[in-house]
């Protein structure tokens, strides 16, 4: 990356412990995905009861992200990246002691917080350190974290858990989320902007949610978190019951190197095409790979939908990201991100326990048609709905016109 030479000591270090917590803090949260599911089967989980707990995550996620937005702009971006870290830190202890299904369900809404908070506080400081000009670029980079924990943090835990027992798994991840807390001790915060009251009432939850810049990717993340929370959780127990020869850690695995990839294209070329264009990308790769999970019967047709939840996932997190710090100011960012994050959220904590449910009656392979669905409505929402009339949400969507809402082009207020 050319550009990251370019910068002063300070950012360039400030970059790099950032960078080194977030690998660490995706690695723990990532390693729990194909195993936690099956451990809760282990211990007599219902398909239900599995979803249940499973979408306890994302309540946490869903219940603490506003606040933990509104305290990133008042008190710090690094205060409640430490809070995320140290959430994980301490999460997997529980997991040790807690056998029932209601303290799982507790345990885990208590661990879905590290990603609130964490994922708000990287994400706004991210924004805030990227130089305009290259935003989308230093972004998508600073965003590989994901990917790479995705692709390291299940294949290990995976190994742990199957070689030497859920507790070695747990502990694992537990060690490695401290280690990210050190790290993340060592950022350097960047001032705070003063914020005028005019400007607190400006950007009150409510007002920034239904603005027009706001409330239409919120209502698209809300749809992509769904399907991803039934993806996330059942992948794993899907494979499994298809008996076919392919370890559902290795889906998440073969997805976090194809996001990786894609990544490393998007984010320069966001900065030449704009987001939309990329988003658009997004949003159908993960419908695809949803429609792909649904007739998947061999290796190659679990690697191929792989393949396109990684491409989907890669794009629309991180163009998602500049997108909003496009159409933020510095003072609200933490807010922003947050309101914009919580429709995932909310997608994502209304997906386990509601697919769980279908699951019973219609299957997961059918389950998967059905997200599928949702995520082509997303798709035709953010083609039709994503700028100020029809003509410019197209036109944006498909990189053919600049985002009408981006703070280049108007006044936020």
């Amino acid at each position: 990356m050319k550009a990251f030479n370019t910068f002063d000591t300070d950012l360039r270090r400030n970059l790099l412990i950032l960078f080194a917590a977030g690998l660490l803090f995706w690695s723990s949260t990532a390693a729990f995905l194909p195993t936690l599911p099956l451990y809760i089967q282990d211990i007599g989980g219902s398909k239900q009861e599995i979803g249940i707990v499973m979408g306890g995550f994302a309540i946490g996620l869903l219940v603490f992200r506003p606040m933990l937005g509104k305290l990133a702009d008042t008190r710090g971006r690094k205060l409640v990246l430490l809070i995320g870290i140290t959430v994980a830190a301490i999460a997997p202890f529980g997991y040790l002691v807690f056998k029932s299904i209601p303290l799982l369900f507790l345990l885990r809404i208590f661990h879905g917080i590290s990603i609130a908070a964490f994922s708000t506080g990287y994400s706004a400081l991210v924004a805030d350190l990227a130089p305009v000009v290259i935003r989308g670029e230093i972004i998508s980079y600073m965003s590989l974290t994901g990917p790479i924990g995705l692709a390291l943090g299940p294949a290990i835990g995976g190994y742990l858990q199957e070689s030497f027992g859920y507790s070695q798994f747990f502990l694992f991840t537990a060690t490695i989320a401290m280690i990210a807390l050190l790290c993340g001790s060592q950022v350097i915060n960047p001032p705070l902007n003063a914020q005028s009251q005019s400007e607190r009432q400006k950007s009150n939850f409510w007002q920034i949610l239904t603005s027009s810049r706001v409330k239409v990717p919120a209502v698209v993340m809300l749809l992509v978190g769904t399907s991803i929370g039934a993806l996330h959780v059942f992948v794993s127990l899907f494979i499994k019951s298809t008996e076919v020869s392919f370890n559902g850690g290795w889906f998440f695995t073969v997805s976090a190197i194809s996001s990786f990839i894609i990544r490393v294209l998007a984010g320069r070329a966001s900065d030449r095409f704009g987001r939309g264009l990329f988003i658009t990308f997004g949003i159908a790769s993960y419908t695809l790979a949803c429609v792909l999970l649904w007739q998947a019967n061999s290796t190659n047709a679990f690697l191929i939908s792989a393949i396109a939840e990684g491409c989907g996932g890669g794009t629309i997190f991180s163009m998602m990201a500049t997108m909003m710090a496009d159409r933020s100011l510095p003072q609200e960012r933490g807010r922003v991100f947050a309101i914009c994050l919580a429709g995932l959220d909310l997608g994502i904590a209304i997906a386990a326990p509601i697919f769980g449910y279908v699951s019973e009656f219609v299957g997961y392979r059918n389950m998967f048609g059905y997200s599928a669905a949702l995520t082509f409505l997303a798709l035709l929402i953010f083609l039709t709905l994503s700028n100020k009339n029809l003509t410019n949400s197209l036109r944006f969507a498909l990189g053919r016109g600049e985002d009408a809402f981006s703070l280049n082009n108007i006044d936020v207020s």
